[in-house]
């Protein structure tokens, strides 16, 4: 049979590409004949530029040091395409884990970002690709502005990659949605928007309501000021990276994410390449490996999940977490003896 693996990253715990591996060797140790191709995804957030690098031959890694979220340096990289584009993560320069889980609501920047755009920029690519998921800061993307402000578009134009649809300001904007994570308590949601509404009134011309205008703390609305275009997360990577292609004649296809839960269906991956398989191969049979399932698992044949894999090895759900690549093997067995 013919499978197409293709996973998020695990969040925090492990890449879509080392995922995506893990599945593979269990499944081959149960069914060494078939043919099983690798399709890290990603949705814009962390592993972005990992799923690049996989999927594109030729793509070169250019290392880089910026600003990190609290101000202190950061090693990074930023990833040049072979057609003279670059990706650039914001997760890997900017992003919450890179604060070491000390939460800075009121200093976190995302400055080391637009660092590492005007850096591809000034090497002379032709276009950018854009991830915006998982940052630390909540400025409407000011800090992003700071550096890129002045610096004219590339020729290619610049798409930005995010899988959050939510607006800039208001009950469902950067600060109410996703705040809480960064440190905003609920008592100062109000003066953080206050901060977000009073930035975006410098520039009228731009709607702070426009879907994804508040994604990564409002650095969605800053890229819009600067003349970018957002894309939904998933799918975008899924077309850039050929996704639907490599599904034609597919018999299994196996995606999967950190924790399936009933925002998995909105967009997120296994959402995305599960529509695909429907589109692409609709004889394939659907499954899915996740860390944790929390909701209904009515559009897949079949499902893992590490946490539940765990339990039934060692007796203790958090194994799952501490070496989740061993436990996606096991998953990837249990699915092959399923096929």
């Amino acid at each position: 049979m013919r499978i197409v693996v293709a996973p998020d990253s695990f969040k925090g715990t492990a890449t879509a590409a080392s995922v995506a591996e893990a599945i593979r060797e269990g499944w081959l140790s149960v069914r060494p004949d078939d043919s099983v191709t690798l399709a890290p995804m990603a949705d814009g957030g962390e592993g972005t530029l990992d799923a690049f690098a996989t999927a594109v031959p030729g793509a070169v890694r250019v290392p880089i040091t910026v600003t990190g979220p609290d101000g202190s340096p950061v090693d990074t990289s930023w990833l040049r395409l072979p057609d003279g584009r670059a990706v650039v993560e914001l997760a890997a320069t900017s992003g919450l884990p890179l604060l070491g889980g000390d939460l800075l609501p009121d200093t976190a920047t995302s400055r080391g970002f637009g660092e590492t755009i005007a850096a591809a920029l000034s090497s002379g690519v032709t276009g950018l690709v854009l991830g915006i998921g998982g940052s630390a800061s909540t400025d409407g993307g000011s800090s992003v502005l700071d550096v890129i402000g002045d610096l004219p578009l590339p020729s290619g134009g610049v798409v930005v990659l995010t899988d959050v649809t939510s607006p800039l300001l208001g009950p469902t904007g950067a600060a109410a949605v996703f705040g809480p994570q960064k440190g905003i308590t609920p008592d100062r949601v109000a003066s953080f928007d206050d901060r977000l509404a009073a930035f975006a009134g410098r520039f009228p011309d731009v709607d702070p309501s426009t879907p994804g205008a508040g994604a990564a703390g409002g650095v969605g609305f800053g890229l819009l000021v600067w003349g970018a275009t957002l894309a939904r997360g998933a799918s975008a990577v899924a077309d850039v990276l050929g996704l639907p292609a490599l599904l034609d004649g597919a018999d299994v296809v196996v995606t999967g994410e950190g924790r399936y839960d009933g925002q998995s269906a909105a967009g997120k991956v296994p959402s995305v390449v599960r529509a695909l398989a429907a589109s692409h191969a609709p004889a394939a049979r659907s499954m899915l490996v996740a860390g944790a399932i929390d909701a209904p698992l009515d559009d897949y044949d079949a499902a893992a999940s590490l946490t539940v894999l765990a339990t039934q090895t060692t007796g203790e759900p958090a194994d799952a977490l501490a070496d989740p690549l061993r436990f996606a093997r096991i998953a990837g067995q249990r699915l092959a003896r399923l096929a």
